[in-house]
């Protein structure tokens, strides 16, 4: 556990992200959920988890994980 700590701190002083990127990333992402859920006839945030979700619900929840996943490429991405 150590050793990650001491990569993890070596790292953050050469890192040139883009955290401006990265936050407009995770907007483009929620606004598609958002269109996901409203073309099924849900309102997103008020569809709890659990084994009865509508599989429709599922799959936007799963296209979130996969947008916000690709996000960090744009987070770490070297920025002017």
């Amino acid at each position: 556990m150590l050793y990650y700590l001491v990569v993890l701190l070596a790292i953050l002083g050469v890192s040139n992200a883009g955290p401006l990127a990265y936050g407009i990333c995770q907007t483009g992402c929620n606004s598609l959920v958002v269109a996901c859920y409203a073309a099924a006839g849900y309102t997103f945030g008020t569809v709890t988890g659990g084994a009865a979700i509508p599989a429709v619900i599922a799959n936007c929840n799963i296209g979130l994980g996969v947008c916000m996943t690709a996000c960090v490429a744009a987070g770490c991405a070297p920025t002017l």
